[in-house]
This record gives structure tokens, C-alpha cells and sequence, in this order.
């Protein structure tokens, strides 16, 4: 927030590196049961809650007057996860560089506030590490806050979060297709590879148990590049980020995730969200 970043592009690229890696990196710490387990019971919350987070920012944009462009970019980054779901619909619906900017900077300032305070709340709200990691996953924008958020949240937590939140992330592929059939638009879609990797990852670990020495190394890693992940992106954030974005998108970001929260951890509370 004191000083221009000298490297902001070349930041920005190593962090999208870095996250992926890291992410395949923590599947050798995972049992691929688990994983499972968690993908589909996360399946069905993880589709409605993208529908209701489209539907609801798409009305929260045109009543705040946000560019139509970055009002579908801010939804669909909240509704599936952050960046990578701009990144991938931003060249299918023509957004340029100002609407692609205003709604990245306003994903990533929620995605910055969210580690911080999901983890505090959830211990004064006494949420089990399954619950929490659910709903991490359904609230909180981008992996690489979802797994932070979950790390250091506990273990169980970990899995859970980083499981649901992968399964809600390959929602960009249907969700780009969809705009892309509306737009008519030919634009090569951008396709989650590093989600097979995670689950090979997973395969590894839970079938070939003379490796775990190795393993438990690579899982190491991805922890460590989650960590510089996670500097990375924080770096990304500046008083220019915050001038870029101006009131009215950060407000409707605000809004829906706020509503997309609260609505899923009363959900959870009902039991009408569990594992």
C-alpha cells in the first residue's frame, strides 16, 4: 500500500504459476477417498450456490449501475473462483482492459480481506473443521484464499475446503461455454488442467504408500509456494488498485459476497448443507 510495485505484471504471472503448483502440490497430502468424498457432496452446493451468486450479482449490478462487462465479470468471479474465472470469460464476452482491471482489483482486495477475518470467525462461531472448510469454499473467491484460509484453519479443514473449492472452480468450463454459445464468441476457452493434476496427485499418495517420504516432501512445498502465493497476491494490492476500482463495482462485490456468506453459513448451520 506505500510503494509501486516495480514487478506487478511479472507478479501477477508467477502468482497464477504458483497457485497452480501449489495446489497439485498439497494433493500428495490428500487420500484420494476423501477427495471424493468431499467433490461430490460439494458438487450440488457448489452449482447452486454459482447460480444464485450470478443471478443476485447480475441484479446487484444493474441496480448500482456498474458497466454491464464488469458486472458479469464480478459475478462470475464470485460465483466461481475469482481470477481464474475472469481470466477465462473476460476474452468471450470482449471485456477490455479497464473492466478487466476494475473487476480483478475488486475480486482481489475481497479475496485479501477474507483471509484474514474467515479464520477468526469461524472460531468464535465454533465451526467444526468440516464445516468451515465448506464454507470457505463456497464464500470465498479465489483457492488460493480458500486453502490459506483452510491451512490454518486445521487439517480436516484443509482437505474439505480444497476439495469442494477445485469442484467448484471446473464450473468455468460450463460457465464458459454458456457465454460463449450467448456471445457466439470463438474465443479459445482456458481449460483447469492443474484440477487433474491435484486429483493424480491425490491418486499417488492414497495407492503408493512406499512414497510417502516423497510425498510428504511435495506436499511440504505446496504449502511453501502457497505461502509466497499468498505474498504475491498481497503485493497486488495498492492505493492505485483501489482508485481503479472506484465505489460502485467494490460495492456490489461487497454485497454479493456478503450475501453469498451469510446465506451459505446459515445453510450450514441448518444442516441443509453438510458432508
Amino acid at each position: 500500500m506505500s510503494f509501486a510495485h516495480p514487478y506487478q505484471a511479472d507478479s501477477r504471472n508467477l502468482s497464477k504459476f504458483l497457485l497452480q503448483a501449489s495446489v497439485v502440490g498439497l494433493g500428495f497430502g490428500m487420500n484420494l477417498h476423501e477427495v471424493l468424498r468431499a467433490g461430490r457432496s460439494g458438487f450440488f452446493y457448489t452449482a447452486a450456490s454459482i447460480s444464485f451468486a450470478l443471478i443476485f450479482g447480475l441484479l446487484a449490478g444493474g441496480l448500482l449501475r456498474v458497466n454491464k462487462t464488469a458486472s458479469i465479470l464480478i459475478s462470475t468471479g464470485t460465483a466461481i473462483c475469482g481470477g481464474s474465472a475472469i481470466a477465462a470469460v473476460a476474452p468471450i464476452i470482449g471485456a477490455n482492459d479497464e473492466e478487466i482491471a476494475v473487476s480483478l482489483g475488486t475480486v482481489f482486495i475481497l479475496n485479501s480481506i477474507a483471509l484474514l477475518i474467515f479464520p477468526p470467525l469461524g472460531w468464535a462461531l465454533h465451526l467444526t473443521q468440516q464445516q468451515f472448510g465448506l464454507w470457505a469454499a463456497l464464500a470465498i473467491h479465489d483457492t488460493s484464499s480458500v486453502v490459506g484460509a483452510t491451512a490454518r484453519y486445521g487439517p480436516v479443514a484443509l482437505v474439505v475446503g480444497t476439495t469442494v473449492k477445485l469442484t467448484r472452480a471446473l464450473w468455468i468450463v460450463p460457465v464458459a461455454i454458456g457465454a460463449a454459445v450467448l456471445k457466439r464468441s470463438k474465443t479459445r476457452i482456458q481449460w483447469p488442467w492443474f484440477i487433474l493434476f491435484f486429483c493424480l496427485a491425490a491418486v499417488a499418495n492414497t495407492y503408493l504408500p512406499a512414497l510417502t517420504n516423497l510425498w510428504h516432501v511435495l506436499s511440504n512445498l505446496g504449502k511453501l509456494g502457497l505461502t509466497a502465493t499468498l505474498y504475491l497476491i498481497g503485493t497486488g494490492i495498492s492505493r492505485a488498485t483501489l482508485r481503479e476500482v472506484g465505489w460502485p463495482p467494490l460495492l456490489q462485490g461487497i454485497i454479493l459476497w456478503i450475501l453469498v456468506g451469510v446465506t451459505s453459513l446459515w445453510l450450514i448451520f441448518a444442516g441443509w448443507i453438510a458432508l
